[in-house]
C-alpha cells in the first residue's frame, strides 16, 4: 500500500517494494496525476514487472499434483470428487 504526499509545491509517491520505502516524483503539482503514479506503481508490483520482484511460476499440473496429495494426506473421504473436478478443469484447459 502505497501513499501520496506533498513536498513545497510537488506531489510524491511513496510505495513498499519488497519490504522497502521507495519515493518517487513525477514533478507534478497535480494530485491526479500522483494518483495515477502511484496506481501504476503498485499494478506493476502487482504483476512482478518491477525489477527486483522475482515471482515464482507454477504450472496447472504442478498445483493438481499437489492438491490431490493434500486430500491423500488428509485421508478426506471427497477425493473421488476431487479427481474428477480436476479432470474436467484439464478437459478445458487443454481446448
Amino acid at each position: 500500500m502505497g501513499m501520496i504526499y506533498k513536498r513545497g509545491n510537488v506531489w510524491w509517491i511513496k510505495y513498499y517494494r519488497n519490504g522497502k520505502p521507495f519515493r518517487e516524483s513525477y514533478k507534478t503539482t497535480k494530485k491526479m496525476v500522483a494518483e495515477r503514479l502511484l496506481k501504476r506503481r503498485e499494478g506493476e508490483i502487482a504483476q512482478g514487472k518491477i525489477l527486483g520482484i522475482q515471482f515464482e511460476k507454477v504450472s496447472f499440473d504442478d498445483l493438481a499434483e499437489e492438491y490431490i496429495r493434500d486430500y491423500k494426506i488428509s485421508q478426506k473421504k471427497s477425493i473421488a470428487r476431487a479427481e474428477i473436478s480436476l479432470k474436467h478443469l484439464k478437459s478445458i484447459l487443454r481446448v
